[in-house]
Parts: C-alpha cells; structure tokens; sequence
C-alpha cells in the first residue's frame, strides 16, 4: 500500500525523480564552448555625430581603433574622424584599452556624409520623382507637339540625358 508513486501524498512522483527531472532540465542545453583564457569584456560606446545623433558601438578594450572603424564605418575608414576628449585619435594602431575608455564614453564622429535618415529618405525620392517629371514633360511634348518650340524640345533632351547618366551613376555604386 505504500508504493513509489504517492510518498506522503504530494504526488505522482518521488522526490528523487524530482531532482533528477530538474537536473535533466538543467542540462538540456549545453553550455557554448568556453573560448580558451578569459572572456574580455564589452564595452559600449557612445558615437556621436555632428548633426546630435548617436549610435551605439559594442567594443572589446583589446580592439584598435582602425578596428573600431571598419567595423562601424565600412568603405569610410580613411574619412572617418574619431575624437576623444578633445583629442582626434590619428593612430589606427591604438588599442581602446590604452585610451582608457569608460562604459558608455563618447567618441565625437567626423565624417563626410554622416548617416541622416531625413536627407536618406529626401535622396531616395528625388530621382524618381524627377523621372516622373520628365515623363509627364515628354507625354505632353508628344501630345501638343504645337506648344513645344523646337528649343524647348532640345533642352527636354538634354535634360533627359542628364537624368539619365546620374540615374545609371548613383544605382551603379
């Protein structure tokens, strides 16, 4: 009358398949290898641009600075200018560690087209709605062929050409 399965009636189980269930629980998923030595911590670093905005860089203190660069400016690292307190910091070579840089310091950014997502949005827009334009130009031009001076034509031509070669020049990058 006493079994395994009701030990003083706090259930279907027995305390010690209580633990081994937890201990199952435990172990289910494997700890990710440990990298050999110890874990060098992150740092996170405020970058700061001209136009006040700011974005968040997550760093080891053993990174260099030209590191620090091409991870969070690729194609930019000979433009980009990092200051610190004061300083611009010329050496690529440097380790953030030797600058003793805190949690959340900030690093002043100097670049020449700093990341604006106002004038990002404008930039995007403007080809194709000066495309449009155009086509609305050259359906009219084609309809009321008879308001059109043969100097106005020319210059829709041209213009159209223009258009054309900074359309191909800015999708081509």
């Amino acid at each position: 009358a006493g079994g395994k399965g009701r030990p003083g009636g706090r259930g279907t189980t027995t305390p010690g398949a209580r633990s081994d269930e937890a201990a199952g629980l435990r172990h289910r998923d494997p700890p990710a290898a440990a990298p050999e030595g110890p874990a060098e911590p992150t740092l996170v670093l405020r970058l700061k641009f001209l136009n006040d905005t700011e974005r968040l860089a997550r760093v080891r203190p053993g990174d260099t600075v030209g590191a620090l660069k091409r991870t969070y400016f690729p194609g930019q690292e000979q433009q980009v200018r990092l200051i610190y307190q004061g300083q611009l910091l010329r050496d690529d070579a440097q380790s953030l560690a030797g600058l003793h840089l805190g949690h959340l310091s900030v690093l002043h950014v100097t670049c020449p087209h700093p990341p604006c997502a106002c004038c990002a949005g404008c930039g995007s827009l403007a080809l194709p709605l000066f495309v449009l334009l155009l086509a609305l130009l050259w359906y009219l031009q084609l309809q009321h062929r008879h308001v059109f001076t043969a100097t106005a034509t020319t210059c829709l031509a041209g213009l159209t050409l223009l258009v054309t070669f900074v359309a191909f020049a800015m999708y081509r990058r």
